[in-house]
């Protein structure tokens, strides 16, 4: 019987040709070359995840590496997509600008969770926005809004969790 130990710090979990094969199915997958270290990092840290969360070595550890490697390609295309579609929009309404480092990515979140906001149900919405916007505590938003402490808690509950898996979905966070 073969045991297998786990990687230790410094240890790569791919051996070189693993590492090739990667590098080969991002490019193919059209991932440009500044991207391609980035992406066989992603490749390594889930075969680390999957052997901390106590899960086994995949059998064949290289064509695991490379379906995962495909996967993180068609996420880079996705990603990469979104944003081309959101600087559109933004471009339409006058609100994107190229020159400013940083400013894309910090536009992108306002309108993501703007559009957030507007798909929420409107109890949940307003519960945010005293929470989050006017930085009312839950005792205030009960008086506020007359409605007991339960009942704030419960719907900024179920608006933070809806919010979260939105931004998820949209891969903002």
């Amino acid at each position: 019987m073969v045991t297998r130990t786990a990687p230790g710090p410094g240890d790569d979990p791919l051996d070189p040709s693993q590492v090739k094969r990667v590098c080969a199915v991002l490019a193919l997958g059209g991932v440009p070359q500044a991207d391609l270290q980035d992406g066989l990092q992603q490749v390594r840290l889930r075969l680390l995840e999957r052997g901390a969360g106590g899960d086994e070595p995949p059998r064949d550890v290289g064509a695991w590496a490379a379906v995962v490697a495909s996967r993180i390609a068609a996420d880079w295309h996705r990603a990469r997509h979104r944003l081309e579609r959101t600087a559109a929009r933004l471009g339409r309404l006058g609100l994107w600008n190229e020159q400013v480092p940083g400013e894309q990515e910090s536009r992108l979140l306002a309108l993501t969770v703007a559009e957030g906001l507007d798909a929420l149900p409107p109890a949940q919405r307003q519960v945010l926005v005293l929470r989050f916007y006017a930085d009312l505590t839950v005792p205030q938003m009960a008086v506020e809004l007359g409605i007991p402490e339960g009942t704030v808690k419960s719907r900024l509950h179920a608006a933070a969790k809806a919010m979260r898996a939105r931004l998820r979905v949209d891969e903002v966070v």
